[in-house]
C-alpha cells in the first residue's frame, strides 16, 4: 500500500531527477552525463543524510528502486521529442526547472526531518532540522558542482533559508501535528516560500 510518505518520496525523486537532467541538458552533456546528474540530484541528499545518521549502507543502495526511477526519468528528459517539447517557449525550461527544484527541495527537506526523528533514539530539534536541510539541499549542491555552476544554495533567492524555515516548522510542530501533517506542512511552507521568492526576488544580503 502506498503511504503518504512513500508518495512524497516518489514525487520528490522525480522532481529532483528532472531538475538534474535538465541542468545536464542545458550543459550539452551526453546521455550518461544526463543520467548521472539526474541520479545524483535525486539521491545525493539522502546519501549524505544517511551517512550523518550512521545508517549504512545508505538506503538507496539497500532499495535501489528510487535510483532506477531517477535514471529512467533522466533518460526520458534526454529524449529529443521531450527536449523539443520543454524548449518550445523561451522561459518554459527555466520555469520547469524552478518548479521541479523547489518541489524536490520541499519534499526532501520534510523527508530528512522525519528521518532525524525516526532514526535516533533521542532526537533533538537541531539534529532533525540539520538533516532536513542537508537532505533538501545536498543533491542540488552536488548537481551544481558537477555541472560547474555556483550552487543555488549560495546565490539564488531564498533557497536554503526556505528549507530551514520549513524544517524548523516541522520539527517544532512534530508532536502537535504528528508525522504526516507536519510533513505536509513543511513541504507546503518550503515550496510556497521558494515560489514567492522567485516571483518577488527575495534575497538574503549579499556581497555587491
Amino acid at each position: 500500500m502506498l503511504t503518504g510518505a512513500t508518495f512524497l518520496e516518489i514525487l520528490g525523486t522525480i522532481a529532483f531527477a528532472v531538475s538534474g537532467a535538465m541542468t545536464a541538458v542545458d550543459k550539452k552533456m551526453d546521455i550518461f552525463g544526463v543520467a548521472i546528474l539526474g541520479l545524483t540530484t535525486a539521491v545525493g541528499g539522502g546519501v549524505i543524510r544517511d551517512l550523518i545518521l550512521g545508517s549504512t549502507p545508505p538506503a538507496v543502495f539497500r532499495n535501489p528502486v528510487y535510483a532506477v526511477m531517477a535514471l529512467v526519468v533522466s533518460v526520458i528528459v534526454f529524449l529529443k521529442p521531450v527536449r523539443r517539447l520543454l524548449g518550445k517557449k523561451e522561459r518554459v525550461p527555466e520555469l520547469i526547472l524552478l518548479v521541479m527544484d523547489s518541489l524536490g527541495l520541499a519534499i526532501f527537506t520534510a523527508i530528512g526531518v522525519r528521518a532525524g526523528f525516526d532514526c535516533v533514539d533521542e532526537p533533538t530539534v537541531f539534529l532533525s532540522v540539520f538533516v532536513g536541510v542537508i537532505t533538501g539541499v545536498g543533491g542540488g549542491i552536488l548537481r551544481d558542482v558537477m555541472a560547474e555552476n555556483t550552487p543555488y544554495v549560495f546565490v539564488k533567492h531564498f533557497y536554503a533559508s526556505a528549507s530551514l524555515i520549513g524544517a524548523l516548522s516541522m520539527a517544532l510542530l512534530w508532536d502537535l501535528l504528528g508525522p504526516t501533517y507536519s510533513m505536509l506542512l513543511c513541504t507546503a511552507v518550503v515550496f510556497v516560500l521558494r515560489m514567492l521568492a522567485a516571483k518577488f526576488h527575495w534575497r538574503l544580503p549579499r556581497v555587491d
